[in-house]
């Protein structure tokens, strides 16, 4: 994949995963986001959100750090934690990136405890990160990215206080949301979580041109 400065190990990984182009959002947000601004990106279903999401993270965190998460993705449900997941282990895959999420249907002291022994990214719900940093008390100063995939869903849910009351426990991070549409709880939300963000927006391709993008990795939205 041709993207400016990109880390070898990642490229490695996108090769392999038949990942050798970069698509137009990747292209155009790569390097804002490598800059460490905060971002506001709107793109259409399977445009590649979810692959931008992941090899942004791990451009940014490269190999594995402290025992404290370095980079916090909220999604929609259990679907996307494990969709996440999975597309962390193909592209983080020569990394030493410890990926770990958690879902509103699992075991919270287990979740605890294996947090407690160290993680890179933590991936999850609304619901379960919320309880998890309203209970725990996790260090959150060593965080530098923390990621809203699949806005729309979740502001339709209308989990904006809790997001928000993650988002406060944060005092310094690179915060981005990530949506399908730019909607007016999106707008609300990133007037108060977000610091001078840069917009992107991704107008609808044709079918044959997004099939043609990602074809063997999973992407969401």
């Amino acid at each position: 994949m041709k993207l400016k400065k990109i880390n070898e190990k990642l490229q490695q990984a996108l090769i392999e995963n038949g990942l050798d182009q970069a698509n137009d959002l990747q292209q155009e947000t790569f390097s804002t986001l490598k800059s460490g601004a905060d971002c506001i990106i709107i793109a259409p279903a399977k445009s590649g959100k979810s692959t931008t999401i992941v090899l942004n993270v791990i451009q940014q965190l490269v190999c594995e750090g402290e025992e404290s998460p370095r980079a916090l993705i909220i999604v929609e449900d259990k679907a996307k934690v494990l969709e996440m997941e999975t597309l962390f282990e193909k592209l983080g895959n020569y990394t030493n990136l410890r990926v770990y999420g958690v879902h509103d249907k699992g075991d919270m002291e287990y979740d605890k405890n294996y947090i407690s022994t160290g993680i890179d990214v933590l991936i999850g719900t609304p619901n379960k990160l919320n309880e998890m940093f309203t209970t725990a008390g996790y260090n959150v100063n060593r965080l530098k990215m923390l990621v809203l995939d699949d806005a729309d869903p979740i502001l339709k849910l209308r989990h904006e206080t809790k997001i928000m009351r993650i988002s406060n426990s944060i005092s310094k991070t690179q915060r981005l949301i990530f949506a399908d549409q730019l909607t007016e709880r999106i707008q609300i939300l990133a007037e108060k979580m977000l610091l001078e963000p840069v917009f992107f927006e991704l107008e609808e391709q044709q079918d044959e041109e997004l099939d043609n993008e990602q074809p063997t990795t999973p992407t969401n939205n």
